[in-house]
């Protein structure tokens, strides 16, 4: 769809794959949050927050750590807190932590990713965790050169599954996390999505833990297109702890596909939200508002500010939100970017949010 992120050697890094093939192919304390009547708990445990992009950057796989891509520090983590943010969405690639199917964690990785987790729950920080694949990963039996869809011959169901349940075991214990399925899952029908979904989720629950989970939609998951892509099959859901949420995604560009970072009015964000919203408020369903991001201009930034209002107001629905996107590796060059300047000022998305995650303290 876009390409947002920088380039490191010879390796153009891309936030979403919406262009394929140059034509378009989009925690226990939180129990009970996937259903409106079993919520009295979640509107203590709001998310507000942002991602701290990085380890998912790299069209090389597995590539190499510190080259190709970067898990975030502590000053990042440090930086998210002072803006009163409380959740860091945290990308990886799954091909990283688990390089071969059904197979052991890679143990570097899941140092480094462990590491996150830890300097979170030191600063009071949730972290949503986030394999950042597109309902897509590459294997080793073809060097990993080729996106292969989950729920394939290369990548079956069982084997995201068994990697959702491997996640769960380790971070049993880590009452600060969060799991995001997926990101934007993409080029699969919704009703084979939400197989895949309650595969993952069946296994999860099945080691005990009680974690909230967000589940996508799929084609991106946007809030936008929910209908029209058939995201209404996940009225379908499937979670023995009634513990999960609804995760879309939203743009403000023409399109919605954040290709540009420009907003088409001031009132695009809430608009865009509206049906998804109405249809999550008719199913007694929660949600979180997973990523979106706007430009620094005085019309990007209203519209910005009308989405995330609209999500504060609606309490009833949304449990949270988390931007796109913080992370020090990012040029200055990115209109999305919501860490310091290389003058060291905070961009004023970032000052925005700030305000409303502060105010809402």
């Amino acid at each position: 769809m876009i390409n947002k992120n920088p380039t490191f050697g010879d390796n153009k890094i891309t936030r979403r794959r919406l262009l394929k093939n140059t034509a378009m192919a989009g925690v226990a304390s939180l129990c009970g949050v996937g259903h409106a009547h079993r919520s009295a708990h979640a509107q203590d445990h709001r998310m507000r927050g942002v991602a701290l992009a990085g380890a998912d950057f790299g069209q090389l796989v597995p590539g190499q750590h510190g080259r190709d891509y970067f898990y975030p520090t502590l000053a990042d983590f440090e930086f998210c807190r002072a803006q009163s943010f409380n959740t860091v969405r945290l990308p990886f690639r799954w091909e990283r932590l688990q390089p071969d199917l059904n197979a052991p964690f890679d143990a570097e990785e899941w140092q480094r990713l462990s590491a996150c987790l830890i300097i979170a729950r030191k600063l009071g920080l949730k972290v949503l965790l986030d394999p950042h694949n597109y309902a897509h990963r590459r294997v080793r039996n073809d060097n990993y050169t080729v996106d292969h869809q989950i729920g394939s011959d290369a990548v079956p169901t069982e084997s995201f599954a068994a990697f959702w349940g491997d996640l769960a075991k380790r971070t049993q214990n880590d009452a600060h996390v969060i799991f995001g399925l997926m990101n934007e899952p993409s080029d699969l029908a919704a009703d084979a999505w939400l197989s895949i979904a309650n595969a993952a989720i069946d296994a999860i629950r099945a080691t005990g833990s009680m974690h909230l989970i967000l589940v996508p939609g799929t084609a991106y998951t946007g809030a936008h297109s929910w209908v029209d892509a058939d995201n209404v099959v996940l009225t379908g859901v499937r979670d023995p702890a009634s513990n999960f949420a609804i995760e879309v995604h939203q743009y403000l560009d023409t399109d919605s596909s954040g290709r540009s970072p420009d907003a088409v009015s001031e009132t695009i964000g809430f608009e865009r939200l509206q049906a998804f919203q109405a249809w999550a408020r008719e199913n007694k369903l929660k949600a979180v508002l997973g990523e979106f991001g706007a430009a620094r201009n005085a019309t990007s930034l209203k519209a910005l500010e009308g989405m995330v209002r609209e999500v504060e107001q609606n309490a009833d629905v949304w449990i949270g939100w988390t931007a796109w996107a913080a992370g020090s590796h990012w040029p200055e060059s990115e209109p999305f970017r919501l860490s310091l300047d290389t003058d060291g000022k905070i961009p004023p998305q970032t000052r925005l949010l700030s305000r409303i995650a502060r105010a809402a303290r």
